[in-house]
C-alpha cells in the first residue's frame, strides 16, 4: 500500500539530488501501511497520486512546504475527501516511473498527476523514448482504473540543449495531454524557474516560497478536475 502524505511524507529515497544518474527502485513490498486499521469499515478517501521527481518530493524543504502537501491543504479547506499521495523520487526519470508503476497501481487511484521528464531533459535523453514512457504510464494507469483522471505537468528542457530539442521536449507534454484527453499544467515551474529568490542555492530546487507558487499553478488545473469528481459523486 502507498504511504500517505499525512503520515510519512517522504522515503529516504528522496534524499538523492534531482539530477542523480541512478533511477530509484520501487519501494519494497514489506513497507507497512500507515492507514488506521481501526477504520477498515470506512471507505478510504479517493487517492490523488503525484508521480514525479524531487520537485514533487520537495527536496530541500520541510515536508509540509512541498507543493503536494499544499495541495492537500487546499483540498482539506474545501472539505473534499481526497488523499494526496506523494510519490516523488529524486533523480527519477520517465523510465524509472514506468518501472515503479505496477507497485503504485496496487491502490485505487482517482487522479494521476504525472510530473516526470525533468531529469530526462537535464540529461538530454531521447525525446521519443520520453514520450513513449509517459504514454505507457497513462495507458497502464487507465487500463487498471478506467475512470482515473489524468493531469500532465508540463516541463521545459534547459536552453543549452538547443532550440530544436527544447521545442520538441515541450511539445511532448502537449501531445500527451491531447492524446489522452488529460488536463495540462503548461509549465510546472511557471514563475519559479530561473527566479533566484524562489530557488535554493542549486538553482534547480524551489524554496518553500517557490513551492507555494507551484501549488497555485497546479491548483488552477487540478481544482476543476477534483470539483467535477465531487459533483459526479454527489449525483450518484
Amino acid at each position: 500500500m502507498i504511504i500517505t502524505i499525512r503520515k510519512i511524507y517522504r522515503l529516504t529515497l528522496l534524499l538523492v539530488p534531482l539530477a542523480c544518474t541512478n533511477d530509484a527502485p520501487p519501494p519494497p513490498d514489506e513497507v507497512p501501511s500507515t492507514r488506521a486499521s481501526s477504520t477498515a469499515a470506512v471507505p478510504p478517501d479517493p487517492v490523488v497520486l503525484f508521480l514525479g521527481t524531487s520537485l514533487t518530493a520537495g527536496l530541500g524543504v520541510d515536508p509540509e512546504a512541498a507543493f503536494p502537501a499544499l495541495v492537500q491543504a487546499r483540498i482539506d479547506s474545501l472539505e473534499w475527501a481526497f488523499a494526496v499521495e506523494n510519490m516523488g523520487v529524486s533523480g527519477e526519470t520517465s523510465a524509472g516511473g514506468v518501472r515503479r508503476l505496477p507497485w503504485l497501481l496496487r491502490q485505487p487511484i482517482a487522479v494521476l498527476v504525472l510530473e516526470l521528464g525533468a531529469n530526462d531533459g537535464l540529461r538530454g535523453l531521447d525525446i521519443d523514448q520520453l514520450e513513449s514512457n509517459l504514454d505507457s504510464i497513462v495507458v497502464s494507469t487507465r487500463a487498471t482504473y478506467p475512470d482515473v483522471r489524468v493531469v500532465i505537468a508540463g516541463m521545459q528542457a534547459p536552453p543549452d540543449l538547443g532550440r530544436r530539442y527544447s521545442t520538441e521536449f515541450r511539445l511532448v507534454f502537449e501531445r500527451l495531454a491531447m492524446r489522452h484527453d488529460a488536463a495540462l499544467v503548461p509549465f510546472l515551474l511557471e514563475g519559479v524557474g530561473g527566479v533566484a529568490a524562489l530557488n535554493q542555492e542549486d538553482g534547480i530546487h524551489p524554496t518553500a516560497e517557490g513551492h507555494a507558487e507551484i501549488a497555485e499553478t497546479v491548483w488552477r488545473t487540478l481544482e476543476p478536475v477534483l470539483r467535477d469528481l465531487v459533483a459526479h459523486a454527489a449525483s450518484n
